[in-house]
């Protein structure tokens, strides 16, 4: 046992195969001023028990690329460290027993396709070839994608751990953490039972135990332990040892070859949280009891595939608590409430798939500050308010672990935990039919159903049953007028006597304008990628007032206040619940707010692209003349108090002109005709404004210096190596995102994003132009273009241009 030494650059928690790959990753960087501490000893937690199946394919590219990390890494790591790891690229086979899952199947063939996986489409006589033992009665079809495999989880742990000490990073076992030291909001030392250790950085990745490691620092880290079992066979009799890793989400079921036997589990709908009360003392490679009662019904799922179970000899049936996230992806990043803290955790049982690729980035984040490339469907930030609460996280992660091989149906949302946070006008649109989707807790009106329609979701991957609702709404908006809720912004106050000088560093576009300026910006990080995309609007000298999206609250928050130059006087507050928010767009707008209120909303007087202070039934509303959607408009945000008197009023003066109530899936299908872009689909870290066609909103002209200028000025005089492009197909056809791009016959991206415009009757879907040789404009318009669509091409126009501009007349009359 090594020596405690007194100081360190960085401290890692946790001895699990995540805590290992990110004291690997920091070694080959260089970084050797670094301790790991394990509690008891390396793996002791969940790693030594994990399945071990390592799969690569998910719905965003950058987590498939990051779990691809993995498999490089697994291939070589024996080699480098002389240690086994078990590593077996056998393979993956994925099932399909219905025509549902089919869609779903091909459709992510087509997503592998796109982020360069070769996921090849099988007959079930072939998936049987490749796996011999199963039944295919039932199976309509299969997946197979080569590149996937398994590995021993204590072995891989171990020979990341070996390669740890070779890089010069210190692991230190039976040293648990009893304390966390945080100062003017940053850590400063982490306490041992044998001593404190100084550090500039933290990392927890201590798995079941994470949470309760991030209260030590006042971190939240949203995930709770739920009880996960499978059995271990005896050697059965036709088991090759290159058995592919085969998953049956319809049976709930997954398998993988061990010493001539089977691993079998599988995720039950009715799962089973443990500690509750907290994980007791001394859970050190422990198990818990064998629960044969609940876990009979997945037995029989697996009978019905695997017939060679009923005879088989069982070794154990192995009951172990896994980590669970609400939303069935794991976390890692910066910590938003403590500078310095990192975390790597929640793995969701699918942790040795993911360590590898994991800790690479984690450990690039906390070398550098960024990680290598955008991994928000990760990122701690995505997570709110309403994940600090511990019975909410665990109502909702069981539904999450539920849901783990059910269907993935496009839109879908949760149902458990709901209603949490609430509109004041949630009873009043519910009474008008309005049905509710959930974001970061807070209920938020999808849809509004017609007298006589179902008031609820009725998912598919061909037209859903709101189609022809959103069809009205967006018809309403476009023709008339709209009135959306979208309480649920977040918004925020920057103010100081420096505030301006903050922002103008923060801002790709010019906020430098008078008070009562509206402007529209991304804030970039130093590669030039946008960080976020919000509006700003100046109140005062010292005074600017920040919406962005909900999703974004706390992402968008800890950027700006983490990138205040430092010496500024500028203080960021959070303001979202002071403010409701209803949103009036389409031609007639201006008629409805004329009509209730006594102020002048002319254009003379309120052109676009300002904000000003009005009057509207007796309340004080801060109106901002700007749109999401491409029509004329305002947001009008209310003093929650006043919201019931605004709405009403609304309403009333609405009713002549045809005003329609209207929510979120309308606004997406009016942005989509518009070309606005959205942070997580379009645009993001990785993607600069320049790629994204949003060159316009960026003050390169000017002699400013802001964050990312270096960047871009250095992207600007080369060829661009990508352009967001807009297609068209068929519209029988449905675009859900992740459709692969062909040009002239070769594979050139993928779309971000896809839906339908009503007012057009077409499918529209965004995605970026690819070349290594350079994209321009005309570039993208020279290409002859095709899109694949669950395995089919079918022909695309693209169009770089908004399909719905009006030349701005109505938005800015």
């Amino acid at each position: 046992m090594p020596d405690l030494p007194s100081s360190a650059r960085v401290v890692i928690i946790g001895g699990g195969i995540v805590g290992c790959s990110v004291a690997y990753h920091l070694g080959k960087m260089g970084w050797t001023d670094v301790i790991l501490l394990e509690r008891n000893r390396l793996t002791s937690g969940s790693t030594w028990h994990a399945a071990g199946l390592v799969g690569q394919l998910r719905s965003s590219a950058s987590i498939t690329q990051l779990l691809g990390e993995s498999v490089d890494l697994y291939k070589r790591l024996e080699a480098e460290t002389g240690l086994a790891t078990g590593w077996k690229m056998n393979g993956g086979l994925r099932l399909a027993c219905n025509q549902d899952r089919w869609t779903e199947v091909k459709r992510q063939a087509t997503t592998a396709k796109s982020f360069g996986l070769d996921m090849q489409l099988l007959t079930p006589k072939e998936a049987q070839e490749l796996w011999p033992l199963m039944e295919i009665g039932e199976v309509v079809g299969a997946a197979f994608l080569p590149t996937d495999g398994q590995a021993n989880p204590s072995d891989i742990a171990q020979a990341l751990a070996r390669g740890a000490r070779m890089g010069g990073v210190t692991i230190a076992e039976q040293v648990p953490v009893t304390g966390i030291e945080v100062v003017d909001g940053a850590v400063v030392a982490v306490v041992t039972d044998q001593g404190r250790i100084a550090c500039e950085k933290l990392v927890i990745c201590a798995g079941l135990w994470s949470r309760q490691v991030g209260k030590l620092a006042g971190v939240n880290i949203p995930l709770v332990p739920v009880q996960h079992q499978y059995i271990v066979t005896e050697p059965i009799q036709g088991v090759p040892r290159n058995l592919p890793t085969l998953r049956d989400p319809d049976r709930l079921t997954y398998y993988k070859e061990e010493v001539g036997g089977l691993v079998a589990g599988g995720y039950e709908p009715n799962p089973i949280p443990w500690a509750e009360r907290g994980i007791p003392e001394g859970f050190h490679f422990s198990l818990l009891e064998e629960n044969w009662d609940h876990f009979e019904p997945i037995m029989q799922l697996m009978l019905g595939r695997v017939p060679a179970l009923e005879t088989a000899g069982i070794k154990q049936l192995i009951n172990g608590p896994e980590s669970f996230t609400p939303d069935g992806n794991f976390i890692l990043g910066p910590a938003p409430e403590v500078k310095g803290v990192y975390v790597g955790a929640g793995f969701n049982a699918f942790g040795i798939a993911s360590g590898g690729g994991a800790g690479m980035a984690l450990a690039e984040w906390v070398a550098t500050g960024a990680p290598p490339f955008d991994l928000w469907p990760v990122d701690i930030r995505r997570f709110g308010s309403n994940h600090r609460g511990e019975g909410w996280v665990r109502t909702r992660t069981l539904e999450a672990y539920g849901r783990h091989y059910t269907m993935a149906w496009p839109s879908e949302e949760f149902d458990s935990g709901r209603p949490l946070r609430r509109s004041p006008l949630y009873e009043r649109l519910k009474e008008s039919g309005a049905v509710f989707g959930e974001k970061l807790g807070w209920e938020r009106a999808n849809w509004f159903a017609a007298p006589g329609e179902e008031a609820r979701d009725r998912y598919s991957f061909e037209r859903p049953n709101w189609f022809e609702a959103v069809g009205r709404e967006h018809t309403a908006c476009r023709e008339r007028v709209a009135l959306f809720d979208q309480t649920s912004f977040a918004k925020y106050l920057v103010e100081g006597k420096d505030a301006e000088a903050a922002l103008s560093f923060l801002c790709a576009n010019n906020i430098a304008r008078p008070p009562g300026a509206l402007t529209y910006t991304q804030l970039l990080n130093a590669r030039g990628g946008i960080e976020c995309d919000l509006t700003v609007a100046r109140l005062s000298e010292d005074r600017f007032y920040i919406v962005t999206g909900t999703g974004f609250a706390t992402h968008d928050a800890h950027w700006i206040a983490s990138n205040i130059p430092a010496g500024l006087d500028a203080r960021l507050s959070d303001v979202t619940s002071s403010r409701a928010v209803l949103s009036l767009f389409g031609p007639r707008a201006r008629d409805v707010l004329a009509a209730c209120t006594p102020d002048d909303v002319s254009n003379a007087a309120f052109p676009f692209a300002t904000c000003r202070t009005i009057s509207i039934a007796g309340a004080p509303v801060l109106a901002l003349r700007i749109t999401y959607v491409g029509e004329l408009g305002w947001e009008l945000h209310v003093p929650t108090e006043y919201t019931a008197t605004v709405f009403e009023a609304l309403l009333a003066a609405g009713a002549p002109h045809g005003l329609s109530l209207a929510g979120y899936r309308a606004i997406e299908t009016l942005r989509l005709e518009k070309g606005y872009r959205a942070w997580g689909a379009e645009i993001g870290p990785d993607h600069s404004p320049l790629v994204a066609g949003l060159g316009w909103a960026v003050k390169l002209k000017s002699d400013v210096p802001f964050l990312g200028r270096d960047a871009l000025e250095v992207q600007k005089a080369k060829p661009l190596p990508r352009l967001l492009a807009g297609f068209t197909v068929d519209p029988a056809i449905v675009l859900l995102g992740r459709e692969t791009i062909f040009r002239d016959g070769r594979r050139a991206g993928w779309l971000a994003s896809g839906g339908f415009g009503h007012t057009l009757g077409k499918s529209i879907g965004y995605g970026y132009v690819r070349d290594p040789g350079g994209v321009d404009a005309d570039y993208v318009r020279a290409g002859s273009y095709e899109l694949e669509v669950a395995g089919e091409r079918v022909p695309a126009t693209v169009f770089l241009a908004p399909l719905y501009d009006p030349k701005m007349e109505r938005v800015k009359a």
